[in-house]
C-alpha cells in the first residue's frame, strides 16, 4: 500500500469505536448497574439507590454527549437477496 493512500476496502469500513466521551457515559451506567445489582444481592438499599443514581447520571451524560452520533452506517452488503433463498 502506498503511504498516504488507503485501499478501497479499508476506506469503506469506517470505525465503530466511538468517542471517549461516549464510552465514559456507558461506563458510568455500567458501574451504576453493577453497584445497584450488588446492593440488591446484599440487601443494602443505600447501594441500590447510589447505583441507580449513578445510572441516571450516566444517562444524562449520554444525552449531553449525544452518543448516538457515533453510529457508523456501513455500505450496503452485496450478497444473496431474499428472493434467492428457495
Amino acid at each position: 500500500m502506498v503511504e498516504g493512500k488507503k485501499s478501497e476496502h479499508t476506506e469503506n469500513l469506517g470505525s465503530h469505536a466511538g468517542r471517549a466521551s461516549s464510552w465514559l457515559a456507558v461506563t458510568v451506567m455500567l458501574v451504576g448497574t453493577v453497584v445497584a445489582g450488588f446492593g440488591l444481592t446484599v440487601a443494602n438499599w443505600t447501594l441500590v439507590w447510589v447505583g441507580a443514581g449513578a445510572f441516571v447520571v450516566g444517562g444524562v451524560l449520554a444525552l449531553v454527549f449525544d452518543i448516538f452520533t457515533d453510529v457508523v452506517i456501513d455500505a450496503p452488503r452485496v450478497g444473496m437477496r431474499a428472493e434467492d433463498h428457495r
